[in-house]
């Protein structure tokens, strides 16, 4: 075994005991009061989860981008919010290390991430834009004297309260195009957050995400140098893309796992008949099946893309190849859901039994609005109207 494989195993291991031991005993609490689940979060970065995905020259872990994936998917099984927060902490980290460019002061940040274990959120979405990740209001103001500030108002931002450091999109200046934009990373000591909104939603409670105007201060070189339009299509979409379905899977998962559980326990209880529950359980699996390939193949079609070759995932094929996935795992894993509390009746209903589905449902239900479908099929439809190939 290769010092690499052995090295993802180890680290998934580990995960997946965080995931079965700390994650999964505290979700329901998370749920219920719609915390922060520290708990989990505090027990990764004591693993220094948070900067396995960093190179190791930069002192991080230098896991395979699989395993980030694999953890994503352990985490969901147990706690979709923690999960969800793991998954957008690697997000950003993958949108930096993955785009460094020879810039000192980046790789510096990803000592200090591998060092501290800095939880780091982002800033994409933004009021007034209708849900368009490529466009920005909010613009970098360059001081001349090598400060910058901006100020952004989000309508969400995930766990900003909890983040060390916050990856912003922003128009490169005052006088820039909306889609001419940069990414900059601010300290909490750099920017301030002004609620405006609460957060009491119907799943992923324990994000926390309302919204905010973030408002920050600081050096230029802490601005990107690659454009956001490279970071986007290169890195931060696709692998959002890959990383929320493989949670969404462990979500699903779960919820079958559990409606097995529910079919074996009437079978011994009546261990002479076939319940009646078991065909539909079949079913159930055939719902789950074509989601865990689909997952399964988008990561592998994104693993062979060599980092040298990286602009093929900038392609109309691999922009449509990507989206499907997300628009596919954000429509499938909640009618497994659904179909695991069909299979489970009422105490799949009830939040108080063990086989409860309600917060595998209201967790999955949220899929369909980050970066909404409608918008993905808006732009998947402007494509194949041009695309020669898919």
């Amino acid at each position: 075994m290769s010092i690499a494989v052995d090295r993802d195993q180890a680290f998934i291991r580990e995960v997946r005991r965080i995931a079965e031991d700390i994650a999964g005993p505290n979700a329901d609490d998370v749920d219920v009061n719609a915390r922060f689940p520290s708990e989990s979060i505090d027990a990764l970065k004591a693993e220094r989860a948070l900067s396995a995905y960093i190179p190791e020259r930069y002192g991080g872990g230098g896991v395979s981008f699989e395993a980030i994936a694999a953890a994503c998917y352990e985490l969901g099984r147990r706690c979709g919010a923690s999960a969800m927060v793991f998954a957008m902490h690697q997000i950003q980290i993958a949108a930096i290390a993955r785009h460094l460019d020879d810039a000192p002061w980046f790789e510096d940040y990803l000592r200090s991430v591998a060092d501290e274990q800095r939880l780091v959120a982002s800033v994409t979405s933004e009021v007034g834009t209708g849900g368009d990740l490529g466009k920005s209001i909010a613009a970098v103001t360059s001081s001349g004297l090598g400060r910058s500030s901006f100020e952004k108002q989000a309508p969400t931002v995930s766990y900003g309260a909890y983040a060390d450091d916050l990856l912003t999109t922003l128009r490169r200046a005052p006088d820039a195009e909306p889609g001419d934009q940069v990414v900059a990373l601010t300290h909490r000591d750099q920017h301030t957050l002004e609620q405006t909104g609460t957060w009491d939603p119907l799943g992923m409670r324990g994000t926390c995400s309302p919204g905010y105007v973030v408002r920050a201060e600081f050096p230029d070189e802490q601005v990107l140098a690659t454009p956001f339009s490279t970071v986007g299509t290169e890195s931060m979409v696709p692998i959002s893309h890959i990383l929320w379905s493989h949670l969404w899977l462990g979500i699903a998962t779960d919820a079958f796992d559990r409606s097995r559980a529910f079919v074996r326990a009437q079978a011994r209880s009546r261990p002479d008949q076939i319940p009646p529950t078991a065909p539909r359980l079949s079913q159930l699996m055939s719902e789950l099946s074509p989601l865990r390939a689909e997952v399964s193949s988008a990561l592998r079609d994104f693993s062979e893309v060599a980092d040298d070759d990286r602009e093929r995932l900038s392609t109309m094929a691999m922009i449509l190849r990507f989206n499907n996935l997300k628009i596919a795992a954000s429509e499938q894993a909640p009618r497994v859901c659904q179909g695991a509390m069909s299979v489970c009746g009422i105490v799949g209903y009830k939040n108080d039994t063990p086989f409860s589905i309600g917060r595998h449902l209201r967790d999955t239900m949220s899929a369909c609005l980050m970066v909404a479908n409608d918008r993905i099929h808006q732009t998947n439809a402007g494509l194949l109207l041009i695309a020669k190939e898919v």
